[in-house]
């Protein structure tokens, strides 16, 4: 019996991790978020929700994520409904469209940038 019970303990369930997101949703609050990074970290999660590699690198994303929201402030960007903010995301602060993509932003400039696994390779808590 005990066989059976540990083959069905690993399909339940895990408890989901809550992240702190806050939603990008208009142009104007990359103005604001490139102000607010003058005194703190500010990360944006560029994300395609219709993406399955995008999805998957969320997922780990999430998983890791240690920070935070003294450390630093997360945006979440749903690209399908805001292509015009990730437009004007690539404008403001001079960095390729990619998707998924993340973006630290210090003193109002991006300090770095990646995408696909390589986000999961950048260490956040170096650019607290």
């Amino acid at each position: 019996m005990g066989l059976f019970k540990n083959i069905f303990k690993a399909s339940e369930p895990k408890e989901e991790k809550i992240l702190p997101w806050i939603p990008l949703s208009t142009t104007a609050q990359l103005s604001y978020i490139s102000e607010k990074s003058k005194s703190k970290t500010q990360i944006v999660f560029k994300h395609s929700t219709r993406c399955g590699i995008s999805s998957m690198v969320m997922k780990q994303f999430v998983s890791a994520y240690t920070l935070s929201d003294k450390d630093a402030d997360l945006y979440y960007l749903d690209l399908l409904n805001h292509r015009d903010v990730s437009s004007e995301i690539g404008y403001k602060f001079q960095v390729f469209h990619e998707s998924p993509q993340i973006l630290i932003i210090k003193k109002g400039e991006v300090v770095t940038h990646a995408s696909h696994g390589g986000i999961n390779a950048i260490e956040l808590q170096k650019y607290i």
